[in-house]
Parts: C-alpha cells; sequence; structure tokens
C-alpha cells in the first residue's frame, strides 16, 4: 500500500469512492461485515489527510459537504436501515467518482 501522504488528490478521492461503493454493497453481506469498518477507517484516513486549502477551488465545497456529511454516515451506521445507509455511502461514491478529476 503506498503512503497516503504521497498519494495525489483525485487518487485519495478515487480511493474514498471505491471504499464507499465497497462497504455500500458489503453493508448487505454477512460475510463481509467485518470489513466494512476496516474501510471506513482508511477512509478516515485518507480524508484526515486531505486539507481542503490543498484542493482546487472548484472541489472544495465537495469536500467540506463530504467531510460532514462522512461523520454523519459513520454515526448512523448501526441506527438507521441498511438499505438507507448504503444508499447514502453510494450516492457519495459516484458524486466523489465523478468529480475527481477537479481535486
Amino acid at each position: 500500500m503506498n503512503s497516503i501522504n504521497s498519494l495525489s488528490n483525485k487518487d485519495k478521492v478515487l480511493d474514498i469512492s471505491v471504499n464507499l461503493a465497497r462497504v455500500s454493497d458489503w453493508i448487505f453481506s454477512e460475510t463481509k461485515n467485518s470489513r466494512v469498518d476496516q474501510f471506513l477507517a482508511e477512509t478516515r484516513e485518507y480524508l484526515s489527510s486531505m486539507n481542503s486549502e490543498d484542493v482546487s477551488d472548484k472541489f472544495r465545497p465537495t469536500l467540506i459537504s463530504f467531510k460532514k456529511e462522512f461523520e454523519k454516515l459513520l454515526k448512523e451506521k448501526d441506527s438507521v436501515g441498511k438499505e438507507e445507509w448504503a444508499e447514502k455511502a453510494l450516492t457519495w461514491a459516484n458524486i466523489l467518482q465523478h468529480r475527481a478529476s477537479i481535486a
């Protein structure tokens, strides 16, 4: 695994997107459920390595919004329905995938 700090913002955003898509899928799987926390922790690590001043002006609002929503996702993981939670995670995965090129 590459050092997180050596990755470009675009790569970090794409990794976050992939993690969220995986977690969204795994949230329904009893066999992969243990991996959910691992990938959420990795996503948190990527996010904490990204400073909003280090991203493009076009991407900054997305990053700020996602950081807030990600914290909500973490808090709601066990308190809302699986389908609702997975849908929110997948929606953000798609948003970040499409906006990664401007990070």
